[in-house]
C-alpha cells in the first residue's frame, strides 16, 4: 500500500470550540510553514486505525525536544505532560466525549519513529530551514554584494548504535550545515559498506549554492568533489589536505612559504590555553594539479597552557581553495577555515547536551530521526539568546508553553 501523507495541523481549529478564546490566538502564528513541510513526510502507517496524524507525532516531537527530551520514553512524558492550549496548537487528537486531548503514548511515538522515511524528513525540515535562513538573510546594499554563504561539511558517528548493528558498525551520518547558523540544510546516512566520499555529491545536489563557500576535511579533497562544486553547483571551495592526498599534499608543503607574508593574524586566550594563529595564502595559477585551485593556503597555530609547563606546540596544516585573491582575503578565508569546526561544536552539542552517543535508541530509522530532531532543535534554540543550548532547553522545560513562543505559534 503506497505511504500516505499526514494532514496539517489546521485540523486543531476544529478542536479548539471548547477552549477559551484567548488561547485560540495561539494558532496565529507563523509554525504552520514547518507544518506544511513535515506534512510533505510519507506516513508509513496503514491509515486504517490511526488516531494521529504524522504531522502532530513529528510536531510534538520537535517541540519535546526544544525542552530537552532525549528519549522517545521522554518524548512521551512531555506530550502527557503539555497543557490543552500547547496540544492543541500541535495538532494532537481531540476526543469530543471526553472533551479533553489525548496525547500520543510513548509505544506510539516509538513506533512511528523507527519507521518514519527518515530520508524524507531530513528533507522536510533542511528544505524549512533553508528557506527561513533566506528570508532572514538581508539584501545586497549600495556599499558592497551580499555576504557569501559558508557551508561545513562533516560527518559523525552516533557511537551508542554500534552494539545493535551485529557487525560493530555505529550508525554515521554526513551533514552539511550553514555555518553562521549552525543550522543543517541536509543530512544523509553513510552506508557502512562504503564511506563519506561516496555520499558527499548526493547529500548537496538538492542545495542551493550557488556562490557559497563550501568547507571540508581533508577526506573530501577529491578532484570529482572539487569539479562538481564548482562545474555543476556555481560555488567554491576550501578543502583541507593532508597525506591521504599525497601528490597534493607535496605540492602545498614544497611551495616557497617562507617568502609569503602572513596575510592573517590571531591571538586569543580561552578554554586554559593561549592560541596564536597565521594564516598565510598565495596564488596557484599553475603547478596545482587540482580542479578550479586558485590559492593554497597555510594555517600554522601555535598553543600552549595557561597553567602547568607553559610550553608552545605548533601545527601546521594546508588547504586548497578555489577563490581567487580578488573573491576573498585572508582574513574571510580564515573566518571560514575556523568556521567550518562550527559543525564539530554542533555534534559536541547533540553528544553533551542531547546525549546521543550513550542514546538507546538504536533500531530502525530512530537513530536518524532523533538526529534530524536535535539538529533542527539546535537550529531552532541557537538564535533565541540564551547562553547556551542547555540553558535554552531548560528555559522551554519550565513551561511548555513556551515552545509555542519559540516555534512563533503565540502572539508576542
Amino acid at each position: 500500500m503506497p505511504a500516505l501523507s499526514s494532514s496539517l495541523i489546521s485540523s486543531a481549529l476544529e478542536q479548539l470550540q471548547d477552549l477559551p478564546a484567548g488561547d485560540r490566538l495561539v494558532l496565529a502564528g507563523q509554525c504552520p510553514s514547518l507544518a506544511e513541510h513535515l506534512a510533505q513526510v510519507p506516513d508509513p502507517r496503514d491509515p486504517r486505525g490511526v488516531r494521529h496524524t504524522l504531522t502532530s507525532l513529528l510536531l510534538a516531537a520537535v517541540a519535546a525536544v526544544l525542552a530537552g527530551a532525549r528519549s522517545f520514553t521522554a518524548i512521551g512524558e512531555w506530550a502527557a505532560d503539555a497543557p490543552p492550549r500547547v496540544l492543541a496548537v500541535l495538532g494532537v487528537r481531540y476526543e469530543p466525549l471526553a472533551r479533553r486531548f489525548q496525547p500520543p503514548d510513548e509505544a506510539t511515538i516509538r513506533r512511528v519513529l523507527e519507521q518514519v522515511d527518515a530520508a524524507a524528513l531530513e528533507t522536510a525540515v533542511g528544505s524549512w530551514l533553508a528557506a527561513r535562513l533566506q528570508a532572514a538573510r538581508p539584501a545586497p546594499s549600495r556599499a558592497g554584494p551580499r555576504e557569501r554563504r559558508a557551508v561545513a561539511v562533516d560527518g559523525k558517528a552516533v557511537r551508542g548504535t554500534r552494539h545493535a548493528s551485529g557487525n560493530g558498525q555505529a550508525v554515521h551520518l554526513l551533514a552539511a550545515a550553514e555555518q553562521r547558523s549552525a543550522a543543517v540544510l541536509a543530512q544523509a546516512k553513510v552506508d557502512g559498506k562504503t564511506n563519506e566520499i561516496t555520499c558527499f555529491a548526493p547529500l548537496l545536489e538538492w542545495l542551493d549554492l550557488a556562490g557559497a563557500v563550501v568547507t571540508a576535511d581533508a577526506l573530501h579533497a577529491q578532484r570529482e568533489h572539487a569539479q562538481f562544486l564548482v562545474t555543476d553547483k556555481d560555488a567554491h571551495y576550501i578543502l583541507a589536505v593532508k597525506n591521504n592526498q599525497p601528490t597534493l599534499y607535496a605540492q602545498l608543503t614544497s611551495l616557497p612559504w617562507r617568502q609569503v607574508p602572513a596575510g592573517f593574524d590571531a591571538r586569543e586566550k580561552g578554554h586554559g590555553r593561549a592560541e596564536w594563529r597565521t594564516l598565510k595564502v598565495t596564488a596557484v595559477a599553475a603547478g596545482i594539479t587540482f580542479p578550479h585551485a586558485a590559492q593554497a593556503i597555510q594555517i600554522r597555530r601555535r598553543r600552549r597552557p595557561l597553567t602547568g609547563k607553559r610550553r608552545w606546540s605548533t601545527e601546521t596544516s594546508y588547504a586548497v581553495t578555489s577563490l581567487a585573491a580578488s573573491q576573498a582575503t585572508p582574513a574571510q578565508l580564515a573566518g571560514w577555515v575556523r568556521g567550518h569546526w562550527g559543525i564539530e561544536a554542533l555534534h559536541h552539542i547533540r553528544d553533551v547536551t542531547y546525549g546521543e552517543d550513550a542514546s538507546q535508541i538504536r533500531t530502525g530509522n530512530g537513530p536518524q530521526v532523533m538526529a534530524t530532531l536535535r539538529n533542527l532543535g539546535i537550529a531552532i534554540l541557537k538564535p533565541t539568546g540564551h547562553a547556551s543550548i542547555a540553558a535554552a532547553c531548560r528555559h522551554h522545560t519550565r513551561d511548555a508553553t513556551r515552545t509555542l513562543a519559540t516555534l512563533g505559534l503565540s502572539p508576542a
